[in-house]
């Protein structure tokens, strides 16, 4: 046996080995996948499996928490009510451009205002003049909804078009105790008696378990009001929307914003319950996603390397032929290495178009909102590679090692 053939280094032909352009060790370490296309199809399927249960385990709780986090934001995560303190012999007077004012904190995104002008609401002129049926008559500006959340049930809201003319919305109590379910197009709409003239209801409007005094309200246009009811101009109660990072901060200087003078006789409510609760829904969701992640990556990692071992076994006489033919160690290890980095790739792509199209499915059906980061499916193809790289390493040296004797004595 020449020196050469001791050292393993193939056969001593007075010849260098021949290099392997990096397109050529691509092409004979997916020959490895073609000539084994079952196998291959197997193991692609599990390292598939284990990136479309990442996908899938992250997108359909994520686009779930959507959902919960839109509808803990229709619940006023994000608002703030204020208004002056109850019970004083003489409650003060809110300035009539507090909406402006409170529209200047920094962090606001915007302000609304309501007033109570103190009138009675009737569904007609024959009912007794005292009789104002537990309801109050709210003068509002035209961009309360938006602020509180709400939404029409029928018809629409005050804007700038009907807000100086004698026009109302109902609040959904307020429809209710009034006899009035929805507004018809086409149809007459109905007339509710205020004071000593008739509103024509324009709209009404959902229910507000957030703001149920909206519910019991009948809103009047901030014009309309003034004109024809006496109102004075100055809001009872300012409702304020705010980032959410910094609501309590605009809490904590919305008094003296409103009212510098004494900004102990203002009160603001408390952030929502429902803010705490999405704030600690989405730190446990987090928690749930990187842990469920990491395990399906890590049971695509043990069907590769399994795999890889298996191979290795299978194809000792090829690795004995190639390397008596003058392979060299760092050929061997490569192919090897790119056959695992390309049955993992494959399996993370087959995963990855698998994991989004079962989360858009899902979400679709649940009609939540579909949640795919971008991140998270190029991660779950990185991932697999990576995994495909790691589980091929210890696999690839053990058969680079082999020298052609050992490969070719192999039974």
């Amino acid at each position: 046996m020449t020196t050469n053939a001791r050292h393993g280094r193939g056969i001593a032909t007075g010849t260098e080995p021949v290099r392997l352009a990096p397109g050529d060790m691509l092409r004979l370490g997916l020959l490895g996948l073609s000539t084994r296309k079952l196998r291959a199809a197997l193991s692609a399927l599990g390292i598939a499996i284990g990136v479309a249960t990442m996908i899938v385990v992250t997108g359909i709780p994520a686009s779930s928490q959507a959902e919960l986090l839109k509808r803990l934001t229709a619940l006023g995560t994000d608002t703030l009510r204020a208004e002056p303190v109850a019970q004083q012999d003489t409650p003060v007077e809110l300035p009539k451009d507090a909406v402006a004012m409170a529209e200047r904190i920094g962090p606001v995104t915007g302000a609304a205002a309501v007033a109570n002008t103190h009138a009675l609401v009737r569904r007609s002129d024959r009912i007794d003049p005292e009789d104002g049926s537990g309801l109050t008559v709210l003068a509002s500006t035209t961009n309360l909804l938006a602020e509180i959340n709400g939404t029409v049930r029928s018809g629409r809201f005050l804007g700038a078009s009907t807000e100086n003319f004698p026009t109302v919305v109902l609040g959904y109590v307020a429809a209710t105790r009034l006899g009035i379910g929805q507004v018809v197009p086409g149809r007459p709409a109905p007339q509710v008696y205020i004071g000593d003239r008739w509103f024509t209801v324009i709209g009404v409007l959902d229910p507000l378990p957030q703001a149920p005094d909206i519910e019991r309200s009948v809103l009047v246009g901030w014009g309309a009001a003034a004109d024809q009811l006496g109102f004075d101009g100055h809001p009872t109660v300012v409702y304020v929307k705010a980032r959410e990072d910094a609501i309590e901060d605009v809490r904590a200087v919305l008094p003296a914003t409103l009212y510098p003078q004494a900004a102990g006789l203002v009160e603001v409510g408390r952030p929502s319950d429902a803010l705490a609760a999405k704030r600690a829904s989405q730190s446990t969701f987090s928690a749930l996603f990187l842990g469920l992640a990491g395990i399906a990556l890590l049971v695509g990692g043990v069907g590769v390397a399994n795999t890889m071992f298996i191979s290795v076994l299978e194809r000792r006489r090829e690795i004995g032929l190639r390397r008596a033919l003058g392979a060299t160690r760092g050929q061997i290890l490569t192919q090897f290495l790119t056959e695992s980095v390309a049955l993992a790739g494959l399996g993370g792509l087959a995963g990855t178009a698998l994991g989004v199209l079962a989360t858009l499915g899902y979400a679709t059906w649940e009609h939540w909102p579909p949640v795919i980061a971008p991140a998270t499916a190029a991660g779950g193809l990185a991932g697999a590679v990576l995994v495909g790289a790691l589980a091929g390493i210890h696999p690839s040296v053990g058969a680079a090692r082999l020298t052609p004797t050992q490969a070719l004595a192999t039974p």
